[in-house]
């Protein structure tokens, strides 16, 4: 009987069982324009000894060898490095790391021992080892064994980076950190009122002179127009909030507002030590106290989008926007669907709203366990809560850290201190951040992977009929009147909204949505580039625009 588990056991055995797999997949590269049916007369079928004047039998044969040729195609894409900020190697206090949940001391760092349990059972994979880690409270770590779980189509999990995050030490982390407390600080004002908010004025002006600061400007400047937004293409682009997450979802037989139940204004959690150092130790949160039924509103400032971004699914905005764009009809589909000029067929199963639907769930899954193997087995990064605790410290006792000067002179700083007495970071939920390490944003990844997946099956440059934006109190929808929106560049802001309204709520970093939003679009070109073969139809393939602005084609 072995004595510990490895995560690979279980694949090798299967591997040696079936024998020489490969030998059976056709020797050209998985790529546009490989037929399966051109070479059924493949040498390399040797192996295969079902009768090939079968149908169903050369059916079978032509399936097996589409998955052999998407397992090779993926296997030879490049290998991204593993590699951390070095926070983790550097402090031996790990202050610089996910310690959610663990046994923390007085001052909130994590005791070294149980740390290092986490290391353990993340480097060997060993079941047994996760069910040894310390707990603080009641809280759980939340499935850090997805890391290790394989997949059957696209890319593995591990087969996909980011970049290094920033370092504890960091001027980036430091410009990202005033962004969050900017953001608890404006929680409630109407993205309406951006223009003539003197808070958002104040934030505007100081992001505008960090040394590295690197959210969206004009000429140099944050200003309201482009403050709090991503930087993919169409982020800056007409309402803050995109028409995926104001306009009415036909769902079925049902016509759903989206209407939420925001947090109380001015009701903000862990601002006390007390609460803060129970809930680094997994201790139970206090209720999330919402405003009533009959006052839920549409999305007009960032206490709603926090609220909404509590309670939905990871495919939930995506399936939403699917819904929508079905219901346009057939000219919002890719010029290359080959449905959209049928005089007697319709999509449905393929090029239709049951595979659309199907792709988005299922891409948003992929590019999440992606995003777990970073967050877990990679980067371990801090949460903001966590770097407030720090920051705090050095600020009421005689705790020190290498913190830049940037956020500890900020005026978010000082105007956070104002309003609550402490320097802690003010968050929108009493429990504060789930309990896994901050990078990549999950969110963040299922967003991405949707806005792919939908990007490849619609028009990109379809105009949105009748735009809507909310009035300043979210009690309704009102004409948008400005430039043409697209369904293209709505999707960016979408996956944007999704990942940076998480850093609304002080859950998550700016760069944790930028690359979360990046890895879920590799997950998902790598489904793409799987199911791109298996169609009866004629297709040119999908073609559509990448977050950073290129064209790709599938």
């Amino acid at each position: 009987m072995p004595t510990s588990h490895n995560p690979l056991g279980g694949r090798r055995k299967f591997l040696t069982q079936v024998g020489s797999l490969a030998a059976v997949a056709a020797s050209a590269p998985f790529a546009a324009g490989t037929s399966v049916r051109a070479n059924e007369k493949d040498p390399e079928r040797r192996d295969d000894d079902h009768d090939p004047g079968n149908p169903l039998e050369r059916r079978a044969r032509d399936a097996y060898k589409l998955r052999v040729d998407a397992a090779k195609f993926q296997r030879q894409q490049p290998q991204p490095p593993e590699r951390g900020n070095g926070d983790e190697e550097r402090f031996p206090t790990f202050i610089g790391n996910f310690s959610k949940t663990l046994p923390h001391d007085a001052f909130g760092h994590v005791d070294p021992a149980a740390y290092n349990a986490l290391r353990g059972a993340m480097a060997s994979a060993d079941p047994k080892d996760f069910d040894a880690i310390p707990k603080g409270g009641v809280g759980k770590l939340v499935n850090p064994q997805a890391a290790f779980a394989f997949q059957t189509d696209g890319a593995d999990s591990h087969h996909l980076g980011v970049r290094v995050p920033p370092a504890l030490a960091s001027a980036e982390e430091a410009g990202e950190m005033v962004e969050l407390y900017w953001l608890a600080l404006t929680r409630d004002v109407p993205f309406a009122n951006y223009d003539i908010d003197p808070t958002i004025a104040s934030a505007a002006a100081e992001l505008s002179t960090l040394s590295d600061f690197r959210g969206p400007k004009s000429a140099g400047q944050v200003t309201p127009a482009n403050i709090f937004r991503g930087t993919t293409i169409g982020d800056l682009t007409g309402p803050y909030i995109s028409q995926f997450l104001m306009r009415n979802v036909p769902f079925g037989p049902f016509t759903v507002p989206q209407r939420v139940r925001a947090g109380v204004a001015g009701t903000d959690y862990m601002t006390d030590f007390a609460s803060w150092l129970s809930i680094q130790n997994g201790g139970a949160p206090g209720p999330f106290v919402v405003i009533d039924a009959a006052n839920a509103r549409f999305i007009n400032d960032n206490r709603s989008l926090a609220a909404y971004l509590r309670a939905d699914f990871s495919a939930q905005s995506a399936i939403n926007a699917a819904l929508m764009l079905l219901g346009f009809g057939l000219n919002a589909l890719s010029p290359t669907n080959p449905y959209r000029t049928s005089v007697n067929q319709a999509g449905q199963i393929t090029f239709g709203g049951g595979e659309i639907i199907d792709f988005v769930a299922h891409a948003a899954g992929e590019a999440l366990k992606a995003c777990w193997y970073q967050k877990w087995s990679v980067s371990r990064r801090l949460r903001p809560e966590a770097f407030g605790g720090l920051i705090h410290n050095m600020k009421t006792t005689l705790q020190r850290y290498p913190l830049h000067p940037e956020i500890l002179n900020s005026a978010a700083l000082a105007g956070s201190f104002s309003r609550f007495g402490t320097y802690l970071l003010p968050m929108a939920y009493p429990e504060g951040s789930p309990a896994h390490p901050a990078y990549p944003a999950g969110h963040a990844a299922f967003a991405g992977a949707g806005s792919t997946i939908l990007k490849a099956f619609f028009d990109e440059s379809f105009v949105i009929p009748a735009p809507v934006v909310a009035s300043a109190d979210g009690t309704t929808l009102n004409p948008f009147v400005g430039p043409p929106l697209t369904v293209g560049n709505e999707l960016n802001k979408l996956a944007s909204n999704i990942a940076l309204g998480r850093d609304a709520t002080g859950v998550h970093w700016r760069t944790d949505g930028a690359e979360g939003i990046r890895l879920g679009e590799a997950a998902a070109i790598a489904l793409l580039q799987d199911i791109r073969h298996n169609y009866n139809e004629p297709f040119d393939g999908f073609t559509f625009t990448k977050f950073d602005g290129t064209t790709i084609t599938i």
